[in-house]
């Protein structure tokens, strides 16, 4: 992996941006995608470049989310600790002991999820699952007073902390918020590419908003793009841990993951076929899969207007939905040549025979 893409990635999965606060996100974006193409946005905050190549159409819109899972603020309780609500899917029991940051109008307040001990609980207490309710933030405040002299308000943003890192194999990346700011830096990286490459279609990288909570923001950018074909870019469930059984198997360093159906979207026949020909002919490694629940922004943009020609790729990621996920290098630079490929081959004359015109 280049430098630059690892910097990328670095830099990407350290920004606080959860959904409906990915400001930081687009202004990141923003500045790494100046000069390349034109820029324009949705009114939920959606960032829009525009790659203009040798013809208008057709008009390829390539989705990622800024969004990533957290919490906000639900109340300040009188002991200064704060109750919180899940921003996106959480399982409960991956939140104890993890620090947070707690993003107020003052300041960003460093925080860590704790529950009562052990010592203090009965031995039935103990055996259960600790249920998020029962959880609570501690940003060191005395009580309840001085929390809100801390600029603390219901409804605050809070974001995991984690700090991105290399396993022993370097190849092995761990970052925070991989679901979907591997798709930010793939974007990011595509439109420079791009800037020195012909392709025959109009290219549109979009970092979408509130893709957690409903795939918002790939619905309102839609409405700005007006696809033809869309190819959305999220993280892919990698499968090669223990405990994972009956799944189609999906490995980190395998490649990129076709997911033919998800919980969103059938990806279109003639357009799958099409993507994979190329992965096929170019012998770039990929995956195949199905993924029964979740879904990602294809679902939305799926259905604008008369319909989308969509598929969904991800890139193979171990716990997602957590404090911090697994991505392997090969993955993330495979799916970087095979969208370049896809772009680079999809004319007017593909795009009349996919589309039964």
């Amino acid at each position: 992996m280049k430098n630059e893409s690892l910097d990328i990635l670095r830099e990407l999965s350290s920004i606080q941006g959860i959904s409906g606060f990915e400001h930081e996100v687009k202004d990141y974006m923003q500045t790494q995608l100046e000069g390349l193409g034109e820029m324009s946005q949705d009114n939920l905050g959606s960032l829009i470049c525009r790659k203009n190549g040798t013809a208008e159409g057709p008009r390829i819109m390539i989705p990622a989310h800024m969004d990533e899972i957290g919490f906000v603020v639900k109340d300040i309780d009188k002991s200064g600790c704060l109750r919180f609500a899940p921003i996106g899917g959480w399982l409960d029991q991956v939140l104890l002991g993890h620090q947070v940051t707690v993003q107020t109008r003052m300041a960003d307040l460093p925080g860590l999820i704790g529950c009562p001990p052990p010592h203090l609980m009965d031995k039935e207490s103990r055996s259960k699952l600790i249920k998020r309710k029962k959880m609570f933030i501690d940003i060191g405040a005395a009580d309840k007073e001085e929390a809100k002299k801390m600029g603390v308000r219901i409804g605050d943003p809070i974001v995991p902390r984690q700090k991105f890192m290399h396993l022993e194999n370097e190849e092995y990346l761990v970052g925070k918020a991989w679901d979907d700011r591997v798709g930010c830096a793939l974007i990011i990286e595509l439109m420079k590419e791009l800037n020195n490459l012909r392709h025959p279609n109009t290219v549109f990288g979009v970092g979408t908003v509130q893709e957690e909570v409903g795939t918002r923001g790939a619905e309102t950018s839609a409405d700005v793009v007006d696809p033809d074909f869309c190819i959305a870019i999220d993280v892919g469930i990698a499968t090669d841990v223990p405990g994972i059984e009956n799944e189609p198997d999906v490995e980190l360093g395998k490649g990129p993951v076709l997911y033919m159906v998800d919980a969103g979207t059938i990806s279109h026949l003639k357009f799958r076929d099409y993507v994979l020909d190329v992965a096929e002919e170019l012998d770039i490694p990929h995956q195949i899969s199905m993924m029964e629940g979740g879904a990602t922004d294809a679902r939305s943009v799926q259905l604008h207007s008369r319909g989308v020609a969509s598929v969904v790729f991800g890139v193979p990621a171990r716990y997602i939905h957590s404090h911090a996920g697994i991505i392997h290098a090969d993955d993330y630079d495979g799916m970087l040549q095979l969208l370049i490929e896809i772009v680079q081959g999809l004319d007017q004359d593909i795009a009349d025979e996919i589309l039964d015109r």
